[in-house]
């Protein structure tokens, strides 16, 4: 477990534009149970989740189609809130950063690490920006 002084701001990235932090399993199956769209960021303190998916994920949010609900679990922080977000994301393998996107409770799009590895802020946020417009 990393020290909530280490993470306060990988957290305040993300909930500084909105997003839900969800601290224990019931509050994910809480989210995941809402009707509409709920995107799902597995925050990490790696650099690819600083360098790559928390900024594309915030990008991803000035397009006019956007989740009805936004919400984070941080892996390393919230065990028991980030395993139960993965058990919604199965048939994908534990993988930390991730984004997930849901309708209605359904996995209708995953970008697993080895999709953020590596890739620009721009190219998560089109990604994701492309499931918006499909989904929401």
């Amino acid at each position: 477990m990393y020290p909530a002084e280490l993470v306060k701001p990988m957290r305040e990235d993300l909930t500084n534009v909105g997003f839900e932090e969800l601290h224990t399993a019931e509050a994910v199956d809480v989210a995941l149970a809402q009707k509409g769209t709920t995107l799902v960021v597995v925050n990490s303190v790696c650099g690819c989740a600083a360098a790559n998916a928390r900024p594309g994920a915030r990008l991803s949010l000035q397009n006019p189609k956007r989740p009805d609900h936004i919400v984070t679990v941080f892996a390393g922080v919230d065990k028991g809130a980030v395993d139960q977000a993965r058990r919604h994301m199965v048939p994908f393998p534990p993988s930390s950063p991730s984004i997930a996107l849901f309708k209605d409770g359904e996995l209708v799009h995953m970008l697993e690490r080895h999709h953020i590895e590596g890739r620009p802020a721009e190219i998560i946020a089109e990604n994701l920006v492309d499931a918006f417009n499909e989904h929401c």
